[in-house]
């Protein structure tokens, strides 16, 4: 590949410039790219608890979009062929939203401001029914102006809510087709966002149960309810459960680079399928494969992700007594389990996206209680008595079934018995229905990155009010520091919001950060204009820029 052709695939990665320009690096490119993630892929809504922690936001980036999306670094950068966003008022804040008047759906109905009424009544908590994973920035919208069917809407946030990282809402996989929702109940045009402006409680709790339900992905599915809108549409599901997308014929911007992308989620046998050269674009928690060693035709690329893996405590179970989780959090020996993963210990679950000024200051004092493995605290805590513990994760997944054992065999001398019951399925759900103690993963539940790319959001994970508060952890005071700190941008008011919250939650302990995932990239040295990303949309942040050559 020439320096020009190199500097031609960087740029179109990063400001997803048009395709002749990047094709033009390969006589021949290929017109199909496999690529594999490390969460499953069991519905098309990434806003659901069971959505956000999958593999569906690194496969539908480029197919359900917004107003923007994460690049490489986890930025947020605006999508204008989508549409516009501007500012005009501060105190509160208002923005004003405008869709592009060429977009379009693959079924050809227009994207409106009805998807984005959908997008805040969904996820804003302020309507029953909806599973969504996070309220965060929705939940401080007042309302929003939407004429059902127009392509303009004024959102107005509350009073002194002006919500810091405004940019991040309505963007790449927020908004699911609100006519669809319509068809399925029989609704007139406009249906949903005319019930969510009427308050109509009876209609909005139907809408619900479609919003929550519709989107499962199978192979039998309809592919009139999973319409697209953006460049790619998604084409099938097959039987091993990979997501083929094809290029959207209706997408209003510049056409995909490549034809077709087949999204993998992460087989048992992974290196053997590198080996095999199954796949183009591997995208994994570093580690989660085993030590992965591609072949002479891969370049691989590691990087930090934004999201912490942690231990999530059941709320229910014999962790539900503080003095059980404290006991635990004692005996696990996190300086021995970051230093297997090649990553100094995390102690952030308040601002946990980037190594930064406040790194260092949520409750470092208590964190230093909880660094190397302390059997005779453990035991005080549980006043000698003996503790059983089930943990799982998704498996297979070696990097984590070590880490299982390091905590077993610390643990055991303070009469505490760790349980391996990790499965392929286990997730969200399988915490929250108790059939586990505790789960090890990242933001929300999620095997990959989860992250948002956001603090002021990912923080939400502990707040009563969000669906990904797994371990149904619930404290006022924490409430009001995460619901302040999402709405300041006051240095030393952050510092010392960080410092309270970081004291109160090492006491409480929901949760006991680990270490930063890394993350793994795979590809093959014929891929151009793939970059890693650290937020829960991956690599596929960009995949309509991908090329392969033959």
């Amino acid at each position: 590949m020439t320096g020009q052709c190199r500097r031609a695939g960087v740029l179109a990665a990063v400001l997803l410039l048009g395709a002749a320009g990047l094709a033009s690096c390969s006589r021949s490119p290929a017109d199909s790219i496999d690529y594999a993630v490390d969460g499953p892929l069991g519905t098309y809504n990434t806003n659901t608890v069971e959505g956000a922690a999958s593999g569906a936001p690194q496969a539908f980036a480029r197919v359900l979009t917004g107003f923007s999306y994460h690049g490489p670094d986890g930025q947020i950068v605006g999508d204008h062929d989508f549409g516009s966003v501007s500012v005009v008022g501060r105190s509160p804040l208002v923005l004003d939203y405008e869709i592009n008047a060429d977009a379009v759906y693959s079924d050809g109905k227009p994207v409106t401001c009805d998807d984005m009424v959908l997008a805040w009544a969904s996820q804003s908590g302020r309507f029953a029914g909806f599973d969504a994973a996070s309220r965060a920035g929705y939940g401080d919208i007042a309302g929003i102006d939407c004429t059902p069917g127009q392509k303009k809407a004024r959102v107005s946030f509350v009073p002194e809510r002006g919500f810091v990282d405004y940019g991040q809402l309505f963007s790449a996989t927020s908004m699911m087709p609100s006519h669809v929702v319509a068809d399925v109940l029989g609704l007139d045009d406009g249906g949903v966002a005319t019930a969510v402006a009427n308050n109509d409680g009876a209609t909005v709790e139907r809408i619900a149960q479609v919003w929550n339900s519709t989107w499962k992905l199978t192979p039998d599915l309809d592919l009139k309810k999973f319409p697209s809108s953006g460049p790619y549409k998604l084409d099938s599901v097959t039987d091993e459960g990979a997501v083929v997308l094809v290029a959207n014929e209706k997408w209003w911007g510049t056409a995909p680079v490549t034809d077709k992308v087949t999204v993998w989620p992460r087989p048992e046998a992974m290196q053997d399928r590198v080996n095999e050269g199954a796949y183009d674009v591997v995208d994994i928690a570093t580690g989660s494969s085993g030590t992965l060693n591609p072949p002479d035709d891969y370049v691989r690329t590691e990087t930090p992700s934004a999201a912490i893996e942690q231990l999530i405590f059941a709320s229910q179970g014999p962790l539900a007594p503080t003095p059980a989780r404290r006991a635990l959090a004692h005996c696990t020996p996190r300086d021995a389990i970051a230093r297997n993963a090649g990553t100094p210990i995390a102690n952030a679950r308040l601002n946990p996206t980037t190594e930064d000024a406040y790194s260092g200051v949520e409750g470092a004092a208590e964190a230093k209680e909880f660094v190397a493995a302390n059997p005779d605290a453990a035991r005080a805590a549980l006043d000698g008595r003996p503790l059983t513990v089930r943990i799982g994760y998704q498996s297979p997944n070696p990097r984590l079934a070590a880490t299982v054992g390091t905590i077993a065999q610390a643990c055991a001398p303070a009469g505490i018995t760790v349980q391996d019951v990790a499965t392929e399925t286990t997730g969200p759900m399988t915490l929250r229905n108790n059939e586990i103690d505790v789960l090890i993963a990242t933001t929300g539940g999620a095997p990959g990155s989860g992250s948002s790319g956001s603090s002021a959001i990912d923080a939400y994970d502990l707040h009563s009010t969000n669906g990904n508060n797994l371990s149904r952890y619930s404290n006022p005071r924490i409430d009001e520091i995460i619901d302040t700190l999402a709405a300041t941008a006051d240095p030393k008011e952050t510092a010392r919001l960080l410092g309270e919250g970081g004291t109160i939650l090492w006491a409480d302990m929901p949760t006991l950060p680990l270490y930063r995932q890394q993350r793994t990239v795979l590809t093959s040295n014929k891929m151009y204009a793939v970059q890693s990303n650290p937020t829960r949309w991956g690599a596929g942040w960009n995949m309509d820029r991908w090329t392969l050559g033959r």
